[in-house]
């Protein structure tokens, strides 16, 4: 199982992207999303890595990400995100029981909600999806691009609060995972920071979560 310390940078959530870039080179533990999970099917592996701290009540990922192809298509929030250039965050509420997962497409759409599995969930109102705060590299605009070298990047700051953490009183540790996907690219594929030892394709699985220490 990997594990990361996740260093603290103050007010992280309030700075414009261009600073929080800055910050978070600086500051922030690194790692990648190297993982290909289900080689035979899906051998394609882009470049993707991601830059996570923390502040007082936020949680702060950056994605990082070069690779062939350039699809979004899903332009409303709860959408089905996951087949475009998607990056993806997947954490266990340190009460048990239940994860959340955060998927956000190239250009900001993003899905997410609280699940027992795959298939018992509910996805959150808009008004919490509001408190998520997104940036994003690219315009927001439908891409359809195939075959060509594309590099882009997102950020995103979620409340510790919507993961069913206490600001001010924050676990020790938070079980986790990090994911790369775009199912109806040119060229799909499944990477994990964490490996998913499963046979077919399947993000939901808590069991093989890595650990983030606060």
């Amino acid at each position: 199982m990997k594990t990361l310390e996740i260093p603290f940078i103050p007010e992280i959530e309030t700075l414009d992207f261009r600073n929080l870039a800055v910050k978070m080179e600086t500051g922030a533990a690194r790692s990648d999303i190297g993982t290909v999970c289900w080689p035979e099917e899906f051998p394609y592996k882009p470049d993707a890595s991601f830059s996570i701290a923390r502040s007082r009540t936020h949680l702060a990922i950056l994605y990082r990400v070069t690779g062939l192809d350039l699809r979004a298509k899903a332009m409303e929030d709860n959408g089905p995100v996951w087949e475009d250039s998607c990056c993806e965050f997947f954490v266990g509420d340190p009460a048990g029981g239940t994860y959340c997962n955060f998927e956000m497409n190239c250009i900001g759409t993003l899905l997410a909600a609280r699940r027992r599995s795959r298939e018992d969930f509910e996805r959150f109102p808009q008004d919490k999806i509001a408190q998520v705060i997104r940036h994003t590299s690219l315009e927001r605009k439908e891409y359809d691009i195939s075959d060509t070298l594309c590099s882009w990047q997102t950020a995103i700051c979620i409340p510790f609060s919507l993961i069913g953490a206490d600001p001010d009183n924050l676990p020790a540790s938070l079980r986790a995972n990090f994911y790369k996907c775009a199912d109806k690219s040119a060229h799909p594929h499944f990477l994990s920071w964490n490996p998913v030892a499963v046979p077919h394709p399947d993000f939901h699985r808590p069991e093989f979560f890595g650990e983030l220490y606060l």
